[in-house]
């Protein structure tokens, strides 16, 4: 029995042996094949990783051309001619012909009020005056006039009929029925559009019903700093653009008012008219800009101009496909684009027709390897 284990053992033995062996083995051909020369596989990787990388870019052409300087502020847009509108007499709604942004012509009746009291009240004055002018002719007779001859009589004597007959009196309250029946209709004193319209029918007539607004003509109204006023003149043009906008949704006006006097923030108060373009409303939030021509200059685009050093560069582009950045100093802005001229405090050098980097620009250094973007 004793030599029946010690046998197994032995054989147990051997197989751990042997299975270190082929291990160490494996281990041995794995390290050799990491230490030997690479591979071309491992060689292209190697290049890949070296590879300098090249920047595309995008240029224009660096010309002198017209350049406008721009004044920029907010300002409010405010209609022309705008009225609140009100009943000129109490009572109880009964129909509303208009609704808030219906556009009405001048004349046209935007609400009513009942009518029935009012329309009574004039019948009667109506029965009224006819009994009054019955009652001067009889009074004509009797003076010995034709019953409609009122003119071989004097004036003075008229009157007097008209007077004692009553007559002036009916008049004068048939006049008064029809005007307070008038008063019961709320009519549009000029074209434009209805808004705010506070009342439904069968409610009281009270207050304001509703505002009218002719759009069509803008008063604009911004304010400048009092150290810019020499950049204003009346006539001058201005941009508008509603918040959020894009500039083809632009319109124009021109400078009509300037506030001769500054207010505690400094500030001047500029109004100009603008003309809608069937998307502005009363009462808008925009942006404005007041455009001044300041001669032909070196302009670039904004996106042209990156820091450096804490200073304004510019990167030029060679025909060898190298970038070289130049210090500029920024002259004037506007909307989009700087006017700029070499720094050369820096001893930076600068000239028409030079190739300007526009386009992928953000990471670039002096000399960086650059191919034009197709």
């Amino acid at each position: 029995m004793y030599s029946f284990i010690d046998n197994t053992k032995k054989h147990f033995l051997r197989g751990i042996v042997f299975i270190a062996c082929i291990f160490t083995i494996t281990l041995s051909a794995i390290s050799c094949k990491n230490s030997g020369n690479p591979t071309e596989d491992d060689a292209d990787l190697t290049k890949m990783d070296y590879t300098p990388q090249v920047n595309e870019v995008e240029v224009i052409t660096l010309e002198r051309v017209p350049f406008k300087r721009q004044l920029v502020s907010n300002g409010k847009l405010v209609a022309k001619q705008k009225a609140q509108l009100s009943f000129a007499s109490s009572g109880t709604i009964s129909s509303i012909k208009a609704e808030n942004g219906s556009y009405v012509h001048a004349g046209a009746v935007i609400a009513n009020l009942d009518s029935r009291a009012a329309l009574a009240t004039v019948e009667s004055a109506k029965v009224n005056l006819q009994r009054a002018e019955l009652e001067m002719y009889d009074r004509l007779v009797g003076l010995g006039y034709q019953a409609r001859d009122t003119i071989s009589m004097s004036k003075e004597l008229l009157e007097s009929v008209k007077m004692q007959s009553g007559y002036k009196s009916a008049l004068n309250e048939y006049a008064r029925a029809k005007t307070e029946l008038s008063m019961g209709t709320l009519t549009a004193p000029f074209s434009g559009k209805v808004a705010d319209i506070s009342k439904k029918v069968y409610e009281q007539a009270g207050g304001v019903f509703c505002t009218l607004i002719n759009d069509r003509l803008f008063d604009l109204d911004f304010a400048i700093m009092s150290s810019e006023l020499s950049f204003c003149q009346k006539g001058m043009k201005v941009k508008v653009l509603p918040f959020g906008a894009n500039n083809q949704d632009a319109v124009y006006g021109a400078i009509t008012n300037i506030n001769p006097t500054v207010n505690s923030n400094g500030q001047i108060k500029i109004t100009a008219s603008v003309a809608n373009n069937g998307a502005l409303i009363d009462g808008i939030d925009v942006k404005v800009l007041v455009e001044k021509e300041a001669g032909n200059q070196l302009v670039v685009p904004k996106s042209a101009v990156v820091i450096r050093d804490g200073l304004d560069v510019i990167f030029t582009y060679t025909e060898d496909g190298f970038a070289h950045w130049v210090y500029v100093n920024i002259l004037s802005a506007n909307e989009d684009s700087y006017s700029i001229e070499a720094n050369s405090e820096r001893r930076a050098q600068l000239s028409e027709g030079d190739m300007v980097i526009v386009k992928g620009n953000l990471n670039l250094a002096d000399k960086s390897k650059v191919s034009l973007k197709k």
